[in-house]
């Protein structure tokens, strides 16, 4: 009997319908059949759990094992099996619990345990699932099969026992589709052989002439299953061996530049099958562009982390949310549970910790020029607002001092150097620090009950995770503190760094940039300071903002700002306005972490692929780019309602403030913000 082969399963599955009616089974081999891998060299799942196993001994206390070698030892065990199996049977085929349990326990000794065996299946198991996607067209096609009564096998020459083929089955959603998965690593009778088919063919009592196989092996799927009088159909899909062939080019390219490593990670990445649907722009800018950005990020976090030994990390403000949602979705393929440090999602903001760090510590005059940092803010009101004061009790200090609430002390505002003197003395009176203190004490109470309830002074070093750009909430959640003893070391991670306002390092709390750092060269990734608004907006949580502590006798409240007033109205427009962006980033985490865990990267292998990135999406962007992912709305609760100097915004103008004639039109202006405008904050 011969075999048919088809270049599209649409092809294959029509001429199948010809004569469908007359077979009771129908078989499909598993891989690059019914399913297909997003890597084209499946072995290249293998160093993943090579790593992993490292990782493990690592945390087992034996630190000499490289994944090279874990690799050596699965590969001799593996060959081993492999020879004695063909001592006796005509395909020399391994079972996998039976040749890693022997590797294991080789590398690991007297520390190897059934749960250690589990825990490594599992992980390969779950790197297996992540690398795989069904073939949405025979999946549809077996579903039918199904309602006509056919009898539906998996069948598959593979080390991975029928037990283990299964859970990749049931998660594709087949199971209640299959009638039974047979794998040649249980009987060690394989289709390459042969040998399967007759002993299929004996235990479920089937019909050779009402029998059909679906493969793409000529060989296994071709012409054994016609030798033994089976009908059997090939897919030789062209556009699925070119996808393989410029993944396989990509892991060519990626060995000798660096940038190409980042280029193979996104092409792992890439959605397949039913993922592959119709998409808003938005959704891919968040997917394609953000994802990655954001992947990077947490994985740097992930590797100064271990380095540093750090236990928790909390994620910080709103937009700490969105990288404690990739993180927990990301990481677990990169690295076993036991060696990620714990992660929560603190809820704080500049509005909230500001009064709180002034309890112990006064309303400091480095504070002060924080808070006129936003051209929105000018005067006295501003400043109470900010640091949450009452300024009627405040007043007596003003007149002492020859100030009223509303001139100018923004340096920014006409007239607002004249003030600054009577200001700095305003500052530095004792009696008004001693008005601040008392007021803004409850609010310090009231967080310190938070961070209490948080187990935040339970660790001796915390990862602290923000978006940027000069580290304000580390710097007041830091001074809300200092003045416990048990309090810990602060390790701060900002996406962006722009260290506008001098940060005070200290040994017990510093912050480092990690996609853009204003202290380390990085002249492509300095683009990130053109448009931090929509950062900030992509990132944001869909939650209101924190205004603030509230102390209660019993505990604290948190009060978060009303979103029903105007402020709350325009975020909640620019939320629904980015939703489908923020989705992208999300659906991209899982695939993301796998292919990272895949490929083996490291920040430093991944930078290149990530300026290049920036720079064309930030600096160099089509118009119709910046008119689709520029925010509508940016809401900023530190930002007052005074409208700055026309000089000032002219000054401060960036280059996705133009209108967009004038960014089609003027094809220098790009060029010009790349290579002369200042990009200091």
């Amino acid at each position: 009997m011969k075999f048919k082969t088809f270049s599209s399963l649409k092809r294959l599955i029509r001429y199948a319908e010809r004569f469908v009616a007359e077979v009771d089974t129908v078989s499909f081999d598993l891989f690059d059949t019914l399913f297909i891998r997003r890597i084209h060299n499946p072995n290249m799942v293998k160093p993943a759990v090579a790593r992993f196993i490292v990782s493990k001994a690592q945390m087992l206390g034996n630190p000499h094992w490289t994944w090279e070698k874990v690799q050596a030892v699965r590969d001799r065990v593996e060959n081993e099996h492999r020879a004695r199996t063909g001592e006796q049977f005509d395909d020399h085929e391994a079972r996998y619990p039976d040749f890693m349990h022997q590797a294991l326990s080789e590398i690991f000794q007297d520390r190897m345990s059934d749960d250690l065996m589990q825990e490594v299946t599992d992980y390969e198991l779950g790197i297996e699932n992540a690398m795989i996607v069904p073939r949405s067209d025979l999946v549809a096609w077996i579903q039918k099969l199904y309602q006509q009564q056919k009898k539906i096998l998996i069948v598959s020459d593979i080390y991975l026992p029928s037990d283990h083929l299964k859970k990749l089955i049931e998660h594709a959603g087949l199971n209640e589709f299959v009638t039974d998965v047979i794998s040649s690593a249980d009987t060690f009778l394989a289709k390459a052989s042969g040998k399967a088919f007759p002993m299929i063919q004996k235990k479920y009592s089937l019909d050779t002439d009402r029998w059909l196989h679906i493969g793409d092996n000529p060989i296994s799927d071709g012409l054994r299953p016609a030798e033994f009088g089976v009908r059997s159909l090939l897919i030789k899909d062209i556009a699925e061996k070119k996808r393989k062939t410029i993944s396989q080019i990509y892991t060519i390219f990626s060995n000798r530049r660096l940038y190409w490593k980042g280029r193979l990670l996104q092409q792992l990445m890439l959605p397949l099958e039913d993922e592959n649907n119709p998409r808003s722009p938005l959704y891919i800018e968040g997917y394609n562009f953000l994802a990655p950005l954001v992947g990077v990020f947490v994985q740097r976090i992930a590797e100064r982390t271990r380095e540093l030994d750090v236990e928790r990390i909390y994620f910080l403000s709103r937009e700490g949310w969105t990288f404690k949602k990739f993180w927990k979705k990301a990481l677990p393929f990169m690295l076993p549970e036991g060696l990620l440090p714990e992660a929560s999602y603190l809820y704080v903001s500049r509005l909230a910790l500001a009064g709180a760090s002034c309890a112990h510590w006064g309303l400091t005059q480095s504070k002060a020029d924080i808070a006129f940092l936003p051209p929105g803010n000018r005067d006295f009101c501003d400043l109470c607002r900010v640091f949450s004061l009452d300024i009627f009790r405040l007043r007596l200090f003003l007149e002492r001092h020859g100030l009223k609430e509303d001139d100018p002390l923004s340096p920014i505002y006409p007239g607002g150097g004249k003030f600054r003197q009577k200001f700095m003395y305003l500052i530095e009176d004792p009696d008004f620090q001693s008005e601040v203190k008392k007021q803004t004490l409850p609010l310090n109470d009231a967080l310190q009950r938070y961070l209490e309830r948080e187990g935040f002074f339970n660790q001796q070093e915390v990862a602290l995770v923000d978006v940027g750009w000069t580290g304000t909430i580390q710097r007041f959640l830091y001074e809300a503190v200092a003045h416990r003893e048990d309090k810990p070391r602060f390790h701060g991670f900002l996406f962006g760094a722009s260290r506008g306002v001098s940060f005070p390092t200290l040994p017990d709390n510093y912050v480092e940039g990690v996609i853009y750092d204003r202290d380390k060269f990085d002249f492509a990734g300095s683009t990130i300071m053109y448009n931090r608004e929509f950062f900030e907006e992509a990132f944001r949580a869909p939650h209101a903002g924190l205004n603030g502590y509230r102390l209660k006798e019993n505990g604290f409240d948190l009060v978060f700002r009303d979103d029903k007033d105007a402020y709350g109205v325009s975020e909640a427009k620019q939320n629904d306005h980015f939703m489908q962006l923020k989705q992208g980033i999300f659906d991209a985490a899982t695939r993301f972490g796998a292919a990272s865990a895949i490929l083996g990267f490291s920040f430093e292998d991944l930078k290149p692929w990530m300026r290049y990135q920036m720079v064309s999406k930030i600096a160099f962007p089509k118009t119709k780019e910046i008119k689709m992912i520029k925010h509508k709305f940016h809401m900023d609760d530190f930002y007052g309602k005074h409208k700055p100097p026309e000089a000032f915004l002219m000054y401060h103008k960036n280059l996705w403030g133009y209108s967009f004639s004038t960014l089609r039109w003027n094809p220098w202006l790009r060029m010009k913000y790349y290579l002369f405008k200042n990009r200091s904050v």
